[in-house]
């Protein structure tokens, strides 16, 4: 058996309960709502519950006793919001401490203080690498809103979530493929609905991770990135799949937005504006050569450093990282965010 004792877990996390799954799934089906496109995993109603402090945490979890009171006192709310507005079944009370009862047991041993254990790492001068898990147009503050996720993505919220201080904070990396894509709705400027778009999905194998489903493909949006970089403070970007643009004869990146007759540089966060802006681009040859063997920048083709440099020219942010395949061996490293 695998041994998973490094694995430590906050006490504070929350928990998603099966109500919070039902009640995703029922407002993205209901005819009447507007579609956000969630995984339907239950992260939104979750987050709706920790803000109105009514959210179930992992020290709840472990403790069955404290566990049975909150899912009494919370379960004949939900359960009336899914019967009388959802028009769902109910959920069964003992069904839930039973599964999750269950589920506290394995739990129990991984639970911890992940904001002391962080600032030890600290102290003992050991690298610590936070990952966020989403974009930075999905950002509940600062992105494509009402079509975002629940949380902050953006590199501040490493620090909300993880209880460690933003001035140990030496290098903030943000990732980018090449190209862009996106998962469920919202407006996307550079978004190629035609041939283009989908030789782009299968070059790139653009599939959600959770669910499946076709990513929306569209060319390099540096309006977006540019927002990115400074929403994030970036000390450098990583583009990643490279590779994928090898068989296109022509490449291009998005350097402004058209709106009404009007260029815009700036992201506009107001989604009725955002949703008419068509983008400006600026082509590129494409270099229509095989780079997945290359292993150091100076061995790219001129037309791949252009096309970075183009990049880091618009957004102000030097490329550190590029990546032509999925293997470790094949992201090709111009400086190590951790020795320098």
């Amino acid at each position: 058996m695998k041994d998973d004792s490094q694995l430590i877990i906050d006490r504070n996390v929350h928990i998603i309960m099966p109500y919070h799954k039902k009640i995703d799934i029922a407002r993205e089906n209901k005819p009447s709502e507007r579609r956000i496109g969630t995984t339907g995993r239950g992260i939104g109603p979750t987050y709706e519950d920790k803000v109105g402090r009514r959210g179930i945490r992992l020290s709840d979890l472990i403790n069955p006793h404290i566990f049975a009171q909150k899912v009494k006192e919370f379960l004949p709310e939900k359960n009336f919001l899914l019967e009388n507005f959802l028009k769902e079944e109910p959920l069964v009370e003992q069904d839930i401490l039973d599964e999750y009862n269950a589920y506290g047991k394995i739990l129990a041993k991984h639970i911890g203080n992940t904001s002391a254990l962080l600032d030890e790492c600290r102290k003992n001068e050991q690298n610590i690498l936070f990952e966020g898990a989403q974009g930075s147009l999905l950002d509940v503050d600062h992105g494509t809103y009402p079509y975002v996720t629940s949380s902050s993505t953006v590199a501040g919220g490493a620090c909300i979530g993880a209880g460690f201080g933003p001035r140990y904070i030496n290098e903030v990396i943000g990732i980018s493929k090449a190209y862009v894509t996106r998962v469920g709705e919202g407006p996307f400027p550079t978004e190629l609905n035609d041939e283009m778009g989908e030789r782009l999905r299968k070059a790139g194998s653009e599939f959600g991770a959770t669910t499946g489903r076709p990513r929306r493909t569209g060319w390099f949006d540096a309006v977006a990135l540019r927002e990115a970089v400074r929403t994030n403070g970036l000390s450098g970007l990583a583009i990643t799949k490279l590779d994928v643009l090898s068989e296109f004869d022509s490449i291009k990146i998005c350097t402004a937005y058209s709106y009404r007759g009007e260029l815009i540089e700036q992201f506009p966060h107001d989604i009725s504006i955002l949703q008419e802006c068509k983008p400006v681009y600026e082509e590129f040859d494409g270099w229509n050569t095989d780079i997945c063997s290359v292993t150091q920048y100076e061995q790219f083709p001129e037309r791949v450093k252009a096309y970075l440099k183009k990049i880091e020219e618009i957004t102000e942010c030097p490329v550190v990282l590029a990546s032509v395949g999925p293997r470790r061996d094949q992201t090709i490293q111009r400086r190590n965010p951790f020795t320098e």
